[in-house]
């Protein structure tokens, strides 16, 4: 169930899309139902359902908070996993800042929500740049689940 170190992303033209969004604060509680319920059509069972959206909305809800109030979000099935891509433009950031213990545990006051989002996900991976432009600043964080 958890990843560890770098993992290799597939690359952005294969898998099977589910849902496109860009999204704001105040899309942010449809967006979770959005998931969930592309989730399920796709078989993912409960807990790991759950656990799957509750990450999904931790990352977004980064990036609304931390990289200027919106993002896009991009939900696809690839081979036997269940794939999210969250992208920002805000200032970008790596998978260092991603505490290794419970945030609060190591002394930490940030960093929960990607702690955990790592600890749910079979893959995850923080590249930067914003998908499709060149120079730009921003994240991609790519959290996918096994749906068998």
């Amino acid at each position: 169930m958890v990843s560890s170190g770098p993992a290799e992303v597939p690359a952005e033209e294969s898998g099977r899309r589910l849902l496109q969004r860009r999204f704001t604060a105040r899309l942010l509680p449809q967006l979770r139902l959005l998931v969930e319920e592309c989730a399920a059509r796709e078989g993912l069972c409960e807990p790991r359902r759950g656990e799957f959206v509750l990450a999904v909305d931790e990352i977004a809800g980064n990036a609304v908070e931390h990289a200027g109030g919106s993002g896009r979000l991009e939900l696809r099935q690839v081979g036997d996993e269940l794939e999210c891509r969250i992208s920002d433009a805000g200032p970008g950031f790596s998978e260092e800042v991603i505490p290794e213990l419970l945030p609060g545990l190591d002394g930490a006051t940030q960093g929960r929500g990607l702690w955990l989002a790592r600890l749910v996900a079979d893959r995850f991976a923080v590249t930067g740049g914003t998908p499709g432009t060149t120079g730009a600043t921003g994240a991609v964080v790519t959290l996918s689940v096994r749906l068998r």
